[in-house]
């Protein structure tokens, strides 16, 4: 599990003055020919419907109502873009695993999902949130072989983990680092956080910092 020891003070405030500032809703798209040009880096937010993708953009930006949050499963029905100050950009992902859905509609999210993730040139990396108290699922794994296969990076946050104890968590965590070995295209780091408390909100902010500077210095070469 990534904690504060992890990231330097100085990584810490990279991060903390890279969600500073205005943020805004950049534009949504809800088919693959929609997609906007990819415009600076974008980091990718995945994950089942209600697992707390939008409460989580929202803490890592310091706005109440960026992202719409919702108790109402499967409400976030499109690819969502937002932009910061600088060339950062945010992009909520459809949740999935919602099975009043239905088929027509849940296949029609997945296209765009695939779509996007196979064609973007600016996504630097895609967040998978898994709720801490349930660990992975069997369409969790789904979602992670497409993300292998579409060979994109890839890290899990684990969300709510406020509602585990202390080495609840700290199991749930080695559970998930392990499981994640033998993925080719996944980052071997697990990120804990709780959108409540903000609990983890720092050094994900500071890991987010340091994979656009890491990307920025091979882009510059």
């Amino acid at each position: 599990m990534s904690t504060a020891a992890d990231f330097s003070d100085a990584e810490v405030e990279a991060g903390r003055q890279l969600f500073a500032g205005e943020w805004s809703f950049l534009t949504a798209a809800g088919a693959a020919d929609a997609l906007p040009k990819g415009r600076g880096l974008e980091v990718a937010f995945a994950g089942r419907s209600n697992v707390g993708k939008s409460s989580l953009i929202n803490a890592l930006t310091g706005r109440r109502a960026l992202a719409r949050a919702s108790s109402k499963p499967g409400r976030t029905q499109q690819l969502i873009f937002f932009a910061g100050p600088g060339s950062l950009v945010l992009v909520d992902l459809p949740g999935y695993g919602y099975a009043a859905a239905g088929k027509t509609k849940a296949a029609a999210w997945a296209k765009v999902v695939d779509a996007y993730l196979r064609k973007s040139k600016a996504l630097a990396r895609a967040y998978l949130l898994i709720d801490a108290r349930h660990g992975i699922r069997p369409i969790d794994e789904v979602v992670l072989t497409a993300l292998d296969q579409a060979a994109v990076s890839h890290q899990i946050v684990l969300t709510k983990c406020d509602e585990l104890r202390e080495a609840d968590l700290a199991q749930r965590c080695e559970r998930v680092r392990l499981a994640l070995q033998k993925r080719p295209a996944a980052f071997p780091g697990v990120l804990a956080i709780s959108a409540y408390t903000g609990q983890g909100i720092p050094e994900l902010r500071a890991a987010i910092a340091r994979l656009l500077r890491e990307r920025s210095s091979v882009t510059s070469r």
